[in-house]
């Protein structure tokens, strides 16, 4: 399995096939995740059609143990966010 892409690793990528400087593209790169990041803090769904969705998902508070005590604690109500990969990422994938 090959490492991680990393931020900059995708600065640069994006830089070559959108043929900008990196510093154009991460600027663009940062304003997609900024745009995801924003819509997602108002619940909103962020759907892009053939590459996926990201949604967000509220976990009802749980009771747990501590499992290294068995004492018992009060898991809060949580939110985080999901992704539903589209079609053609499945498809680019399972290649």
């Amino acid at each position: 399995m090959e490492k991680p892409l990393n931020k900059q690793e995708l600065v640069a990528a994006v830089a070559e096939e959108a043929d900008l400087a990196k510093a154009k593209a991460g600027e663009v790169v940062d304003a997609v995740f900024g745009a995801i990041e924003k819509a997602l803090a108002n619940n909103q769904e962020v759907r892009l059609v053939g590459f996926g969705t990201f949604v967000t998902a509220t976990r009802k508070a749980a009771k747990g143990r501590n499992p290294r005590t068995g004492e018992p604690l009060d898991i809060p109500e949580s939110t985080s966010v999901r992704f539903k990969p589209g079609k053609n990422l499945k498809e680019a994938v399972s290649k």
